[in-house]
């Protein structure tokens, strides 16, 4: 079963001081894309985590999180007094000699300032960070299994679609005969029309030949037809086809397109579009394919 590039992943792990919370989401994107936000306690830490993701999720725009929620009153992030006592009286100083008004909000001006937090990072033990990890790669989990139900949902849409082109190769094969002998009445007609022309009947018969096989389309209908059946085998072969399915997707383009220039007839090319139309749908979402 195929997998779609769309999915999203939260896992919160309770410690004795803080929550951790760790968030994946994934979108699509020809490579992996990948953006990581984590907090400065497990900075050293960011290598190991980006090796897991590249390993798990394997392609798509993906952005990482881990949030820390420190629990009761003890918390390694302070206010610097000192910083903050300084850029006040700086502050005031400018004010006065370029009279200059200060600030209307003296907090959210001071905290804003560098150096007006300052956090205390202690090391991380190897106890808390087996949990954070186990937690990394549960919201990973989360995150295929979105992925698989998405997938399941794109694999119903891709099978209705092709099935609605091999219906309308079908009905093609109803005004093939059809079409053959209106172009050869045409022909013949356009032929009697000239008056006083002399014909050879074989280099006629010939030349006949020559342009009705110019216009046959067996070979595109039959290419057309193991385009579509390669397409569904190569979705039931599991995940990672996203990029085959997208160039299979092209093949039958070519095949459709081939069809309607060689059709000739109004009924065929009505149909030619509408094949047209289910298979742009397919190509839109074949890009969310992993």
């Amino acid at each position: 079963m195929i997998q779609s590039m769309t999915g999203f992943g939260k896992v919160t792990a309770e410690l004795p001081s803080k929550k951790v919370t760790v968030e994946v989401k994934a979108l699509n994107s020809k490579q992996l894309d990948l953006s990581t936000r984590i907090p400065g306690i497990y900075k050293d830490k960011e290598m190991a985590v980006r090796s897991l993701l590249l390993q798990e999720v394997e392609r798509g725009k993906v952005d990482f999180s881990i949030f820390i929620e420190y629990i009761g009153k003890d918390t390694p992030t302070q206010i610097n007094l000192a910083a903050i006592e300084s850029y006040y009286n700086q502050i005031k100083d400018v004010s006065e000699k370029l009279n200059i008004p200060v600030p209307a909000d003296w907090f959210t001006t001071l905290l804003r300032l560098p150096e007006a937090i300052k956090s205390d990072i202690a090391e991380v033990d190897e106890s808390e960070w087996e949990l954070v990890m186990k937690t990394i790669k549960e919201a990973i989990k989360h995150l295929k299994e979105f992925r698989l139900q998405e997938g399941a949902m794109l694999q119903k849409l891709f099978e209705q679609k092709i099935g609605n082109i091999a219906s309308l190769l079908d009905r093609i094969g109803e005004f093939d005969a059809e079409r053959i002998e209106k172009i050869k009445t045409r022909i013949s007609e356009s032929i009697a029309k000239l008056n006083g022309v002399e014909i050879d009947n074989n280099r006629f018969e010939q030349e006949m030949i020559y342009y009705i096989e110019k216009l046959d389309v067996n070979e595109e209908k039959n290419r057309l037809d193991n385009h579509l059946k390669y397409f569904i085998s190569t979705m039931n072969n599991g995940h990672g086809q996203g990029k085959k399915l997208g160039f299979i997707a092209q093949e039958i383009g070519r095949e459709i397109n081939t069809l309607g220039s060689k059709s000739n007839h109004a009924e065929m090319q009505q149909i030619v579009v509408q094949m047209k139309d289910e298979l742009e749908q397919i190509k839109e979402q074949v890009l969310n394919v992993l």
